[in-house]
């Protein structure tokens, strides 16, 4: 049997139908960058995350970038000023911060969640400290109550990377609408995938939300007229279109996803392997189920000789990165292990019966 980590395919093609239907009303319009499928896909992500504004953009890091740089714009942050970031993420975080000259204090996760660890978080606050940049890892939600009491005892901006957690909850309220401002990614691989590269920016600030809406378009908020030197990130019609039709299915995916992981916790049985810790299994939208392993490139060796895709999010961690050579002497001993041990497991809602038993009777038996 083969079984690909993740077949982008079989998700999509059980919506073919409409999503051709949504491209040709997009071809049928004529109007093709900012038009009626953006609008619509504000106005119904709006509803669903539960904030008053949504700005479609480029991708994931152009949100989380966007963001910062209208806090600048504001004049709530500055260049020097210090961003609170999980050491763990992915490095999209971590450029974002740097791109808008700020600078990124790398704070080590909780080794049960893998998300920030809020202690060492209070721990690192310094005068220049002016927001945390929580990632909802894996899809599960960070510890948000704790940061919400930091960052008001503190008077910190709190703004999530929500780009692996669409749908989480905590106390009722939707990641997207837990701080000031929140960045989002459609890659693909998402759980609310585009067939290409696409993101938004969710806020209740509505003086945020003027500014990025017209920096993502050269800076423009009227035709001609340029307030500030902006960039070209806007949200195109034909990826909006596809949004639009995939948003109405996501509720159903994402229960699906929650059922397989059910499975997984309850069957997967194995001293090599430890599953993974959650908070709230009614609130995690598993991005990502992660393993943890000794032996992690014996045990993707091992799936992969059975046919299984595994893949490791993240096998360097962004201290390591090359990029940020700058960074690379800095003790993060929890972040370099979980990195050193962390595999992902196939886990997508068109995984069949067949599909989960051969994956759980192949991990128990490394």
């Amino acid at each position: 049997m083969q079984i690909p980590f993740l077949n982008l395919k079989r998700q999509n093609i059980q919506y073919k139908d409409e999503m051709m239907s949504a491209f040709e009303s997009v071809i049928d319009s004529g109007w093709y960058i900012l038009g009626e499928q953006v609008e619509k896909f504000e106005k119904s992500l709006s509803e669903y995350i539960g904030t008053q504004y949504v700005i479609g953009v480029g991708n994931g890091l152009d949100a989380l970038t966007l963001i910062l740089r209208g806090y600048k714009e504001l004049g709530v942050l500055k260049e020097g000023d210090e961003v609170i970031v999980p050491a763990n993420t992915y490095i999209a975080t971590i450029i974002a911060i740097i791109e808008n000259q700020l600078v990124p204090v790398l704070i080590e996760p909780d080794p049960n969640t893998y998300n920030i660890d809020p202690t060492k978080v209070e721990e690192a606050i310094s005068a220049k400290t002016k927001a945390i940049l929580t990632v909802h890892l894996y899809g599960q939600v960070t510890a948000i109550s704790e940061l919400l009491k930091i960052t008001r005892a503190h008077n910190l901006l709190l703004l999530e990377d929500n780009a692996q957690a669409i749908g989480a909850k905590y106390n009722g309220i939707k990641t997207g609408a837990l701080g000031d401002a929140a960045a989002f990614s459609f890659y693909p691989g998402k759980n609310l995938g585009a067939l290409g590269d696409a993101g938004a920016i969710t806020t209740n600030d509505l003086k945020l939300a003027e500014v990025v809406k017209s920096i993502r378009n050269y800076g423009s908020s009227e035709k001609y007229k340029n307030k500030y030197i902006g960039v070209n990130s806007r949200l195109d019609e034909a990826q909006a279109a596809i949004l639009n039709v995939k948003l109405a299915h996501l509720e159903k995916e994402t229960e699906e996803r929650r059922q397989i992981s059910d499975i997984y916790l309850s069957r997967i049985k194995n001293d090599n392997i430890v599953l993974p810790k959650i908070t709230d299994s009614k609130s995690h939208v598993w991005h990502l189920f992660v393993i943890r392993t000794g032996f992690q490139k014996k045990f993707m060796d091992y799936m992969s000789s059975l046919g299984i895709g595994t893949m490791c999010h993240y096998p360097i961690p962004p201290h390591k990165q090359e990029a940020l050579k700058d960074f690379s002497s800095l003790s993060l001993p929890i972040t370099e292990a979980i990195h050193n041990e962390v595999v992902s497991i196939p886990l997508y809602s068109t995984l069949n019966n067949d599909e989960i038993e051969y994956i759980i009777e192949a991990i128990n038996k490394f």
